[in-house]
């Protein structure tokens, strides 16, 4: 980039000094989004319910002929959920002296998200040693930098056995409603196998990425072949496993819709074995090196202790903006703000004023998505298809992607890339395959790599109720918005408490996030119990003084999301018109910020802002 005399990046130059011309490349990004903008929203997908719940409640992995006799037990904490966030709530709250736990979990082991999604390819996309939590605590490493699905599900199992967390689980059981009982001062829990549980407290944790999203293409119902989710991938239809060999789709004709972070790690191995390959694009998905390796045995050697939490901090103050002087994780996600703090470095080091620090932002991720889009050419044959594989939007519009393999696909001959971004999505599905342009495309297999309900209505992603004081519904209760102490408890539904991604500080990598309010819940659930209390909430003061905390130091950048193309991070581009829009509950100092928050409240030890019974 040219420079002014003082090392400042000059702005204001012409199109030959930037190396592109920025009124045509913000031009270029509101007209891509105009055009896949649509009228029903986030209505457009289906709720997995009804004569859709298959989507969602088949479980293709549990061993067969599952059944057992209703249950009527009483627990001191029941964690609702048994991925990472409730595996750590529970492992917490273990260490805290809190032995009566039981984890209600609706797959067939523990795992959550890495239970169901075992689709080929599946692989974490932040950096293992940072992403799978209790490394250090139960001296494992993981075989890779970036390590696959059964990795990852096998440390889930570790954590279960580690701290005895299997005992007691209710695997195979979903939970239908939680309804306080004022009397008893406990928690009556119901269940699809009509169990009658009883519990003191409950941690609801269920996780961002529990609820398959849908497509609600006309004509879903009737296609006469087979088709599934990803998170529900049928290995007896196509063989193979995690690490490809497909081989019973070499006769089929095989549809993929979606282009998100899913699709780019399953694609190439299906295109591997399909006789052939449709990818339904409305969007292209942003797509740099991942750069995958081995562990570094000599590397691991010389790790010293607290090696983990060292580095998982390095990175979310990367990841957060700020400054740093190592850069432990070194990979695609640390590069997008390396670029970033380099050019702000440039405009503080201008005499006299600042350059404007949303310009200088603006300028470094048009720069890192032009590198972005010229891989694309580099690396597609055809251009008609590198140009509709190009994605013409800021950086975290979408979750950033990372493959290798992805974009060389396009180059094989048993693949089609059928942009459908005009169009606004595959116009219908028939009994023998989807139409899209016009055209109609007859397949045997329809693959939806759609992801998951981050942003839609909390009734609908939840998918059970939770009824506090007086028989009121949490939905009800937040109809007019989130209100919460911390983002963990909720005055008026006593000793319940959430992990989740709203009023608290999040991650990127969102198991540090995690673990950070599962150890906050299992010290005030232990200190609740040491007391002697029946009962633990918020204050009306606390509550209404973290939403107004919350809310004063938004992190959304509306004129940002605005702008993106449409998405889960910008309720598909009618931001902040539901109350799914759980951006605009963000600590925007970050996870990091929030964290030291947590940790300052319990050194307190005075337990400020809660009531107890």
């Amino acid at each position: 980039m040219a420079t002014t005399d003082d090392g400042a990046p000059n702005v204001g130059s012409p199109h030959d000094a930037l190396g592109f011309d920025l009124a045509a490349l913000r031009e270029k990004y509101r007209r891509e989004r105009d055009k896949r903008l649509r009228s029903d929203g986030e209505n457009q997908y289906l709720e997995v319910a009804g004569q859709y719940a298959r989507y969602a409640e088949e479980d293709p992995f549990a061993p067969p002929g599952f059944r057992r006799a209703p249950l009527t037990v009483e627990t001191e904490v029941a964690v609702i959920g048994g991925g990472f966030s409730g595996l750590l709530a529970s492992a917490r709250l273990r260490e805290a002296g809190v032995r009566d736990v039981r984890i209600i979990e609706a797959g067939a082991d523990f795992g959550g998200a890495w239970y169901w999604n075992r689709y080929p390819g599946a692989q974490c996309d932040i950096d293992s040693y940072c992403y799978l939590p209790v490394l250090e605590e139960l001296g494992y490493m993981p075989s890779e930098k970036y390590t696959y699905a059964p990795e990852i599900f096998e440390h889930c199992q570790r954590i279960g056995r580690s701290f005895n967390l299997y005992e007691g689980a209710l695997f195979q059981t979903r939970v239908k409603e939680l309804r306080w009982n004022a009397e008893r001062k406990l928690w009556h829990v119901r269940t699809n196998l009509d169990d009658d549980i009883e519990a003191r407290f409950i941690v609801t944790a269920t996780g961002s990425t529990s609820r398959p999203k849908l497509p609600g293409i006309p004509g879903i119902d009737t296609f006469k072949g087979r088709s599934f989710h990803t998170c529900r991938w049928d290995y007896d239809y196509t063989g193979g496993d995690n690490k490809g060999g497909l081989a019973k789709l070499a006769d089929k004709r095989v549809a993929i819709i979606g282009t998100g972070s899913t699709a780019i790690q399953c694609v190439p191995y299906v295109a591997a074995d399909a006789r052939q390959l449709h990818v339904f694009q409305r969007t292209p998905c942003s797509v740099d090196v991942r750069g995958n390796a081995p562990t570094d045995l000599a590397w691991v050697a010389g790790l010293e202790p607290g090696w983990q939490d060292e580095r998982r901090n390095n990175f979310e103050d990367i990841i957060s903006g700020k400054p740093f002087e190592v850069d432990l994780v070194d990979d695609g996600w640390t590069d997008i703000y390396r670029n970033l703090q380099t050019m702000v470095s440039f405009g503080e080091k201008k005499d006299g004023e600042n350059l404007d620090a949303r310009l200088l932002a603006e300028i470094a991720d048009f720069q890192k998505m032009n590198k972005i889009r010229d891989r694309v050419d580099q690396i597609v044959r055809d251009p008609r298809t590198a140009e509709a594989l190009k994605p013409w939007y800021r950086q975290h519009c979408k979750r950033p992607g990372f493959n290798d393999d992805y974009l060389e696909v396009f180059n094989r001959p048993n693949v089609t890339l059928v942009d459908v971004s005009d169009s606004r999505g595959v116009e219908a599905i028939t009994e023998t395959g989807l139409v899209a342009n016009g055209i109609d495309y007859p397949v045997d297999c329809i693959i939806f790599a759609t992801g998951f309900e981050i942003t839609t209505s909390l009734r609908r992603r939840i998918d059970y109720d939770v009824l506090g004081e007086g028989g009121t519904s949490i939905f009800d209760h937040w109809s007019a918005g989130v209100r919460t102490l911390h983002g963990h408890s909720t005055r008026g539904f006593p000793n319940w408490f959430a992990i989740g991604i709203s009023q608290n500080g999040v991650s990127a990598n969102n198991t540090f996030a995690f673990d950070s309010q599962a150890r906050h819940l299992a010290y005030i659930i232990s200190r609740t119990i040491g007391r002697g209390a029946s009962t633990v909430q918020p204050t009306e003061n606390a509550e209404a003084a973290w939403v107004a905390e919350i809310r004063s130091k938004s992190s959304v950048n509306r004129e940002f999301l605005d702008a993106c193309t449409p998405g889960f991070h910008n309720n598909e581009g009618r931001f902040g018109e539901t109350v799914g829009a759980h951006a605009l509950e963000i600590y925007a100092p970050g996870a990091r910020a929030f964290n030291a928050i947590l940790a300052e409240w319990r050194a307190n030890g005075q337990l400020e802002g809660l009531e107890f019974g």
